[in-house]
């Protein structure tokens, strides 16, 4: 059985954010020691893992309870996970996408500087004037 600050330790999760997870029902509530200290088992800790792994990955926590649920049931079929895994995919690309759209701009207006004065500063024109962008879509990023 672990605690809570070597659950954090094993896995990389913070303190606060372990007690969220158990707070929203991704992780079961901890049992108690005698000294009322939270005491998780081996499950626990591959379940905290699993739940870090995929926020590493960018997955919202919806996405995550129900990968965890289907998790629970390990005879079904996967073509579920399958649907969600390809949803976050798509999710990635979109912000690859917008991303690189912030890159070139950037890029850009930095190009176009001059080096003169702020009065003449492209990269001060551009911010107060997004129609001076090329991209008006990157703002959503």
């Amino acid at each position: 059985m672990l605690n809570i600050g070597k659950l954090s330790a094993a896995t990389g999760v913070k303190i606060p954010t372990i007690r969220y997870y158990e707070q929203i029902g991704l992780l079961p509530e901890a049992g108690r020691s005698a000294g009322n200290q939270r005491q998780y088992d081996v499950k626990s800790q591959e379940r905290l893992a699993f739940i870090r792994h995929a926020r590493d990955l960018g997955f919202p926590l919806d996405d995550i309870r129900e990968l965890l649920s289907l998790s629970d049931r390990p005879d079904m079929p996967c073509g579920a996970a399958d649907v969600i895994a390809r949803r976050q995919l798509v999710s990635v690309r979109d912000r690859i996408a917008r991303l690189q759209s912030l890159q070139l701009e950037l890029e850009r207006m930095l190009a176009q500087c001059a080096h003169g004065t702020i009065s003449d500063c492209k990269v001060i024109e551009v911010l107060g004037n997004h129609q001076c962008c090329l991209h008006a879509d990157h703002g959503a990023a």
